[in-house]
């Protein structure tokens, strides 16, 4: 009985992109682990933007910090 947590950032995820997300892992699972569908749980947090962390930064900040770095080059 597999259980997957997905975890993304609240950013506006679709209803059509989560079940994406859940039908992808669910075969996922299936395909390698020969897994029942009806037996794997998928389950999908967002996590509000200043809930989230990268290196030391709030994501944003560190988005932020990685696109100016991109930008010089």
């Amino acid at each position: 009985m597999p259980y997957v947590n997905i975890k993304i950032t609240r950013e506006g995820a679709t209803a059509e992109q989560k079940a994406e997300l859940i039908a992808g892992v669910t075969d996922l699972l299936v395909r390698v682990l020969d897994k029942k569908p009806a037996t794997t749980f998928v389950v999908i947090d967002e996590v509000a933007m200043e809930d989230w962390g990268i290196g030391g930064l709030p994501v944003t900040e560190y988005r932020a910090a990685a696109a100016a770095a991109a930008a010089d080059g």
